[in-house]
């Protein structure tokens, strides 16, 4: 990490990410920051520093159970300038309230979400000139076991909650470019989107006559993403080099489990912000496979059932998946 910043303008500088977190009332877990950066061209040199003083833009308030937005999905600015975008000052508000609200335990260097602000305070200057430069490096995730309803465990990476306000920030910026490529007919971990949205669509099924219905579990999904697929579909989509550095990296970041660390080649662990989206990003392949058969399905998460009037035809809803 880095050292501790001394300069009274890098203090400054930092300060404003944090600011207002201390005028937040009591309704904080009622309400989500929208921030909004549509038609916003990247400004490069010094104008990069975050401003020292409000516009006068109050942010929207809005409540969703999903990541603000930064900017909208048809709206690709080239692509190449979204580091820059992820480092302006209502993004990164955003994404601290964010990891706030979703609290969480510490990652490896123990440090918790309350401690967050103060180390930004001390040290965001360093850590914005890493990440535009392209030489930021997360640090390795820990591992936690949480059982599965079926006596299993699940394996979590957990990130440091440095890393988590870096996802999240990213995050904000890429969701909108990415998600509304995704199939109408996947549910799970999308803005808008809920677990009963999936019920909903599939009793109009049931209600059509398609009561035959193939269960689809991807098993171990997270565990066995390979990287290199991942990031060429990625990197169709988004242009910036040190946007899809840094997802390669926190894709390979270790994980260190009972003081043992272990390099990964391969998944993407459950626990930061950006997983769920890159886990949508390489399921769209197969919704989008199955919408080329014909076939009527719900998907969540790597959970899919699709639904079929005929019994014969269910063989080839797992050939397609």
């Amino acid at each position: 990490m880095p050292e501790r910043a001394t300069r009274k303008r890098s203090e400054k500088s930092a300060e404003v990410v944090v600011a207002t977190q201390s005028r937040e009332g009591p309704n904080e877990e009622e309400s989500e920051t929208t921030v909004n950066l549509e038609g916003k061209v990247p400004q490069m040199s010094r104008q990069l520093e975050l401003p020292l003083e409000d516009r006068g833009e109050a942010p929207k308030v809005e409540r969703s159970e999903e990541a603000p937005t930064a900017i909208r999905g048809d709206e690709r600015l080239g692509t190449s300038g979204l580091m820059e975008l992820a480092c302006e000052r209502q993004n990164l508000q955003a994404a601290l309230k964010r990891v706030r609200k979703n609290k969480g335990s510490p990652g490896i260097d123990g440090m918790t979400v309350d401690e967050l602000p103060d180390y930004l305070r001390a040290h965001w200057s360093e850590l914005r000139e890493h990440l535009l430069s392209g030489a930021y490096r997360p640090s390795m995730v820990k591992q936690q076991l949480i059982p599965k309803g079926n006596g299993e465990m699940r394996k979590l990476g957990i990130p440091t909650v440095l890393d988590r306000f870096i996802q999240q920030a990213l995050l904000q910026v890429l969701q909108p470019i990415l998600d509304p490529k995704f199939s109408e007919y996947s549910y799970g971990f999308r803005p808008r989107r809920r677990a009963h949205d999936a019920v909903v669509q599939a009793q109009r099924y049931v209600q059509d006559g398609r009561r035959i219905v193939v269960d689809v579990d991807l098993e171990q999904f997270f565990d066995r993403v390979n990287h290199d697929v991942l990031m060429g579909k990625v990197a169709k989509q988004i242009g910036d080099r040190r946007v899809l550095r840094l997802i390669r990296r926190y894709l390979e970041a270790g994980i260190l489990a009972e003081g043992m660390a272990t390099e990964r080649h391969e998944g993407t662990p459950q626990g930061g912000p950006l997983s769920p989206l890159l886990a949508n990003v390489l399921l769209d392949e197969v919704d989008k496979e199955l919408e080329k058969r014909g076939h009527a399905f719900v998907r969540y998460a790597d959970d899919c059932a699709p639904r079929r009037r005929r019994k014969e035809r269910s063989n080839e809803i797992l050939t397609a998946a």
